[in-house]
């Protein structure tokens, strides 16, 4: 073979091989191989009791150091909705409370991610859990786990922080009366890209996003509810600009997607009912539902516009779960929509639910996610670890 027919030979040769490999790489959006670049943790609603907090928390965070994670994030609640007259007793809204989550969210060596729950800081104005202010302690948690654009964790992770002041601030004011406010930073909302996903926590507060209860507050909740809804469409905004491969947004709250409710420690349904094509209060648990309308309209509408992968992760009811609860105004299901509910509670049982989710990532896969409950051997009740 001539030489010159050599070089063409072998230019051929790599070009249909640089055509093959185009196809690979393009077609490999559309398949669904399950090769996952990276992992991350989802965690929340705990402790619930001394166990919990004495040997069920601690076995959880070295269970998470142990696996290769990149991040990890907290949805919230960190003690139950009663304090130490709780059964089994739990934890009081005091300041002694944040210092013992801080300490193990600094305890995970990796990037760690917090949003609030409603059982530490709406709930807190309730007797049983030492009658505080809500928004006072809000306002500490704000000040104790948000205090810089970083996370918490061992290693750290820069985040975007929703700065503006469009949430409310305590200046003074008793547990259950008027609450003098000021304009305040909704340092606790924030986001973060990670190779090509978009991560977004977001402060929806069960208790019906602070509507009710022992003492609600409508104006703190206007004011969030906006500022929520506002970061939501500002993170959408942003996700498509960046062409990121799907958005996962972290909040404390079952929001309640239908009719059907949601078992929470085996009592029967507790989550908030609603139509679930307009959206509107219905069913048994209506009035839980007041404080949610607007986030999931929001959710809804960003989600059927992103076209790409969508999971809301949250807490609140205590019942792990993955499923896709999400319809259109026609009652058709979103596909790109899932929901994951974390483990939680179930104190009665002692360690019995305090395990966490993998969150399985392929920015290049068709699903982008896929989700592995973690039962933590040490905190096996039902069945013991040999």
């Amino acid at each position: 073979m001539s030489a010159r027919r050599l070089v063409l030979v072998l230019l051929a040769a790599v070009a249909a091989g640089a055509v093959a490999a185009g196809i690979a790489v393009a077609g490999k959006g559309n398949g669904n191989n399950k090769t996952f670049e990276y992992a991350i943790g989802l965690w929340g609603d705990m402790p619930y009791s001394a166990v919990q907090a004495q040997t069920g928390v601690p076995n959880l965070i070295a269970d998470m150091n142990n696996s290769d994670i990149q991040f990890s994030v907290n949805d919230g609640d960190l003690k139950a909705g009663n304090g130490e007259s709780g059964n089994p007793p739990s934890s009081n809204c005091t300041n002694e409370l944040y210092a013992q989550a801080l300490g193990w969210l600094n305890m995970l060596e990796q990037p760690a991610m917090f949003t609030a729950g409603d059982n530490d800081w709406t709930d807190c104005d309730r007797p049983s859990n030492g009658g505080y202010n809500s928004l006072e302690r809000l306002d500490y948690e704000r000040a104790l786990f948000f205090n810089t654009s970083h996370s918490l964790g061992m290693q750290t992770l820069e985040q975007e922080v929703q700065s503006d002041q469009s949430c409310l601030g305590y200046v003074s004011g008793p547990s259950t009366g008027p609450t003098v406010t000021k304009p305040a930073s909704c340092v606790e909302n924030r986001r973060w890209e990670f190779k090509n996903v978009m991560y977004v926590t977001v402060n929806v507060q069960g208790s019906c996003n602070n509507l009710c209860d022992t003492f609600p507050n409508s104006d703190e909740y206007a004011a969030r509810n906006a500022a929520d809804n506002t970061w939501l469409q500002q993170s959408f905004a942003e996700a498509k600009a960046n062409g990121d491969a799907a958005v996962m947004i972290i909040g404390q709250a079952d929001p309640g997607f239908d009719l059907t409710g949601s078992p929470y420690a085996g009592t029967g349904p507790d989550a908030p009912t609603r139509d679930p094509k307009t959206l509107d209060p219905a069913g048994i648990n209506t009035g839980k539902s007041s404080g949610f309308k607007d986030f999931l309209t929001t959710l809804r509408t960003e989600t059927i516009a992103f076209r790409k992968p969508v999971v809301y992760v949250h807490g609140d009811t205590h019942y792990f779960r993955v499923d896709k609860p999400l319809l259109d105004a026609r009652g058709s299901r979103l596909e790109n929509f899932t929901r994951v509910e974390t483990f939680g509670d179930n104190a009665a049982n002692g360690n019995n639910d305090v395990h966490w989710v993998k969150a399985l990532v392929d920015p290049q896969s068709r699903d982008v996610f896929a989700f592995q409950p973690q039962i933590v051997p040490a905190n096996r009740v039902a069945v013991p670890s040999p």
